[in-house]
């Protein structure tokens, strides 16, 4: 039965950060090895470090390669041999490349399949191992990687809001110039099969946001076809709502997902909502991949007051997720042929249209 557990892998993130206290707390607790087998992609070292700060117990088994990870106990992944100096509190491009070595060595073993799901820990947006390129996030890391950079979309989980946005986070102009009707399809969809399929709704209602306040030339020429020519197809999406009327009314808690156009968009109500309390999802990978929200919390490294909920539910969210695709996807390889014709219900999609919210608010 050992043998059918869920290999867990989890980056280490900024070692500079908050990564090793949240694996230990998490950890301390061993009934989630009932559920699980994680190997840590880390140093060794620098988790012996981290403990040592802390003053804690925390046992790890030390491997060097996935294929040793020991069933009921945190399997410890050397993922580089280089030398790396830990400053708690402070980020360097030091810790910043620890970080992404682990997650090298972690993209490189999902390809040989050597464990099902991978979480990250963070690492500081603001920290670049070389200042002369562009430093893509660990979702566009992995995306790139894997060959579905384009598919790839982020998910801001917190209990039943689920948020995601057309562009990534960017400049507002060059998010405004990015926005076409084929980059809305693309994303639309990408999130209604991910409701579907990650999450296990069966008719999800996917909410779309306005690019502008009022109604503009967006909403007209992108938003409102695309809308349509998806609804034709018997996707659910809705909208386009103005953002401030969506979330002031919440009109959120009536949908399953929420697309909008720009990162700051959907980020600002979400975490007024949400709080601290975030999980991310990246879809459209053919790996699980979460990650807890939040940053490397360098001003907490060191003094044990760290909060190791978010990378809990980022194990749990990729453990479900997991589980549903794999519930999903089997009757789909062998399907029966229909006997009967299914007749569209077009209940919601009058529910749901504009104009009837509008005349609800005046």
């Amino acid at each position: 039965m050992e043998e059918n557990k869920i290999r867990v892998a989890i980056t280490h993130g900024d070692t500079n950060g908050t990564g090793y206290e949240t694996i230990f707390k998490t950890f301390a607790d061993p009934t989630i090895l009932e559920l699980c087998t994680p190997i840590i992609y880390g140093s060794p070292k620098i988790a012996a470090y981290h403990r040592k700060s802390l003053g804690i117990q925390a046992n790890f088994t030390i491997i060097s390669k996935a294929q040793d990870a020991q069933h009921g106990k945190v399997n410890m992944l050397t993922s580089f041999d280089e030398e790396v100096k830990v400053d708690l509190g402070t980020p360097t491009k030091v810790s910043e490349k620890a970080a992404r070595m682990a997650l090298q060595r972690a993209i490189n073993d999902q390809r040989e399949g050597l464990y099902d799901v991978l979480v990250t820990l963070p690492v500081a947006e603001a920290s670049a191992a070389d200042d002369t390129q562009p430093v893509l996030t660990q979702p566009a890391m992995i995306a790139k990687q894997s060959g579905n950079e384009l598919k790839a979309l982020v998910v801001h989980v917190h209990d039943g809001l689920r948020v995601a946005s057309v562009t990534d986070k960017m400049p507002l102009a060059n998010a405004l110039s990015q926005i076409s009707k084929e980059l809305v399809a693309e994303k639309a969809v990408t999130f209604f099969n991910s409701l579907k399929r990650d999450f296990r709704l069966p008719t999800p209602r996917l909410a779309i946001l306005q690019v502008n306040p009022q109604c503009g030339e967006e909403e007209k020429t992108i938003l409102q076809p695309v809308i349509e020519e998806l609804q034709e197809k018997g996707i659910g999406v809705y909208g386009p709502y103005s953002s401030e009327e969506y979330f002031n009314n919440g009109y959120y808690n009536q949908f399953d997902g929420t697309l909008a156009m720009y990162y700051n968009q959907a980020m600002t109500p979400f975490r007024l909502i949400a709080g601290a309390h975030e999980v991310m999802l990246t879809t459209g990978l053919p790996v699980v991949h979460t990650t807890p929200g939040g940053t490397p919390d360098y001003q907490k490294a060191g003094q044990g007051m760290a909060d190791e909920s978010p990378l809990r539910d980022a194990i749990y969210l990729a453990i479900d997720t997991l589980r549903n695709r794999t519930s999903y996807d089997e009757p789909l390889a062998n399907p029966l042929k229909k006997l009967y014709h299914e007749k569209r219900d077009e209940s919601e999609k009058v529910r749901f249209a504009i104009p009837k919210k509008r005349d609800e608010v005046q």
